[in-house]
């Protein structure tokens, strides 16, 4: 017997490392100091002149959209939504990314699948502007099925203390900006699949939307990384606070960063809610809570500003480039009100 006849091909492995490596170098930063392949991966923040630095850390994955890209066959721009997850979730804190890890486990290492997933991780660290400084692959023969893989990633950051960004400043009056997600990123998947494959009964390459886009196609359009906006943003104004609307959507989310006495109102008809979702919440005859709990309905990010501030924040947002010459778009989406209540909360309406 030998480890390749138990399932686990240790050339494979080897190859894929191989072919990896350049794409990962590709995204170092002055602070990664190169270790490539070793037990640890070494990243100085001397250089950086920060007066008393906070270190902020994020993990996540990608779920079940994991399961579209395994329908399709499509594996690189996986690792986009993978990166996107924790970096936009330690940019809410004003946190400027350094790097990211990752970790890749599948049943049989496919070095050509692992190549396209690891394009997609480096072309996300690239729009956070981060280095890919670390990962791992593990070959599991049996744990899952056919040529089927789990992702994880791991981002850190660093803010000055005092500009950390907690939500602890925010009073009645603020305003509440959101920005528009590309899709569903990644997050109620497990929902989106049960309605579309089984209530709708399409296939992958079938037509979805009115616009003529498969389901393959509006599935697996990638997370937007929001980390640049927030910080080019921070630099231009006074943030209040910032959530990423992930699983729970905009009130489990927005409420993460409310203090105590406010709620955060917020006016479902103050933006146009891409048609994906109408298809959705139809189809799935969804009641409205059970919805903006499960979905992010359009926004991917809400940004909380000075009323003072709040028609310079949003022109400033729409204004502001994202990749292959995109645009972001924000719009005014609701205000934090004073509540006699103690606890904190957030109403739709």
């Amino acid at each position: 017997m030998d480890y390749k006849k138990a399932g686990v091909d240790i050339e494979a492995g080897k190859k894929a490392v191989f072919d990896i490596s350049s794409m990962v170098k590709s995204t170092y930063t002055s602070g990664v100091i190169d270790n490539f392949g070793s037990f640890g991966s070494l990243f100085s923040i001397g250089e950086l002149n920060f007066k008393n630095p906070v270190l902020v850390s994020g993990t996540d994955g990608v779920g079940t959209k994991l399961k579209v890209a395994f329908s399709a066959n499509k594996h690189d721009t996986i690792g986009i939504d993978l990166v996107a997850m924790s970096i936009n979730d330690i940019a809410c804190l004003g946190a400027k990314p350094l790097f990211f890890l990752d970790y890749i486990s599948t049943s049989n290492l496919k070095p050509d699948i692992i190549k396209e997933i690891i394009f997609g991780i480096v072309d996300g660290c690239k729009v956070a502007r981060c280095s890919l400084l670390g990962g791992e692959m593990a070959e599991m023969p049996s744990f899952y099925s056919g040529n089927e893989y789990d992702l994880a990633g791991f981002a850190v950051g660093i803010v000055e203390r005092d500009e950390i960004i907690n939500g602890s400043g925010i009073v009645e009056g603020d305003k509440i900006i959101g920005v528009a997600s590309s899709g569903l990123h990644s997050n109620g998947y497990s929902l989106a699949r049960k309605i579309i494959f089984e209530l709708m009964g399409l296939n992958i390459n079938d037509a979805l939307l009115p616009s003529g886009k498969t389901v393959k196609e509006a599935l697996l359009e990638p997370t937007i990384i929001y980390s640049e906006l927030i910080q080019n943003l921070k630099k231009n104004f006074k943030i209040k606070g910032v959530a990423h609307i992930t699983g729970g959507g905009l009130p489990e989310n927005l409420v993460r960063i409310l203090p105590d006495n406010i709620t955060a109102k917020i006016d479902k008809c103050s933006w146009k809610m891409p048609e994906l979702f109408g298809i959705l919440k139809q189809r799935g005859e969804m009641e409205d809570d059970e919805f903006y709990k499960v979905f992010n309905a359009g926004i991917g990010l809400a940004i909380v500003v000075g009323k003072n501030i709040l028609n310079e924040a949003l022109s400033f947002i729409n204004n502001l480039e994202y990749i292959n010459s995109k645009r972001f778009a924000a719009y005014e989406i609701g205000e934090a009100v004073f509540s006699k209540k103690s606890a904190k909360d957030v109403v739709l309406y």
